[in-house]
């Protein structure tokens, strides 16, 4: 079974991670210079840096659709810069994940294969895709919706730690991102992680620099730039979360039972 799965963050990744853990294929697309915070755990490095490995699994950029068969055949997870989804007409996937987290449809229709599933608000399960896989934390996380959409995008972070919107970091201004810390280290409120335009973002918690956009990121102000993660410990920025996995669960869950596969 082929999968191809549009996005590659950090929850995109955590689902390539359940379903290449389960024995499935995956090819996944991004931007070229994608925008991922927790870069550490986001499949999309490939196409800025190469390649990258999470947790075991190593993925490469892919120039293009016979590269990524290729690099399949090799072991390696595919990663192409093709955002809109053009190689899925040409590798004909079994089942199609939209993980953009765009929190609108950006052209993923419920033809573009036997089974598409769509991830967080935006997409209508009978309508644009065939199921919807909740986002949103709490007691529906990761569960498989088949009719109707998920629920709505509240612009409110996940609690972590005991706190939410505190930790995340903003541009301070628009112009190009200038990092000083990298993924992983400690900081403490006020600490400077990066300049936009001279002007500094500052953590606004102590803990942990979960997550930091790549240097020489072109950013506009008030996009989200980083996160601290206040539990404080670093082995976490190099393991996907536990969101990012209930909702490769619920993928997973879906991608069975519309392909037929749990009633062979």
């Amino acid at each position: 079974m082929l999968v191809v799965i549009r996005g590659a963050g950090d929850l995109a990744s955590g689902i390539a991670l359940r379903l290449l853990r389960s024995g499935i294929k995956v090819v996944m697309t991004d931007l070229a210079k994608p925008l991922a915070i927790r870069r550490s755990v986001a499949f999309c490095e490939a196409n800025r840096l190469g390649e990258i490995t999470i947790e075991g699994i190593t993925a490469k950029h892919a120039a293009d659709c016979r590269e990524a068969m290729s690099l399949m055949e090799d072991g390696f997870l595919p990663v192409l810069a093709d955002p809109d989804g053009s190689c899925i007409g040409e590798l004909k996937p079994d089942a199609v994940v939209d993980a953009i987290l765009a929190k609108k449809n950006l052209g993923t229709r419920i033809t573009d294969a036997p089974v598409v599933i769509g991830v967080g608000p935006g997409f209508t399960a009978g309508e644009d895709c065939h199921a919807v896989v909740e986002t949103m934390r709490g007691h529906t996380l990761g569960r498989v919706i088949c009719k109707g959409p998920a629920l709505p995008n509240t612009n409110i972070p996940g609690l972590i730690g005991g706190f939410a919107g505190e930790r995340v970091l903003r541009a301070p201004a628009t112009g190009v991102f200038e990092a000083v810390l990298e993924i992983g280290a400690v900081v403490k409120q006020g600490d400077v992680t990066g300049y936009v335009d001279g002007k500094p973002m500052k953590a606004t918690i102590d803990g942990v620099l979960r997550g930091l956009i790549a240097d020489g990121t072109p950013v506009k102000e008030g996009l989200k730039c980083g996160d601290v993660d206040p539990r404080g410990d670093a082995s976490y920025c190099q393991l996907a979360s536990d969101k990012a996995l209930a909702i490769g669960g619920g993928v997973l869950e879906a991608i069975l039972n519309l392909s037929g596969i749990l009633r062979k």
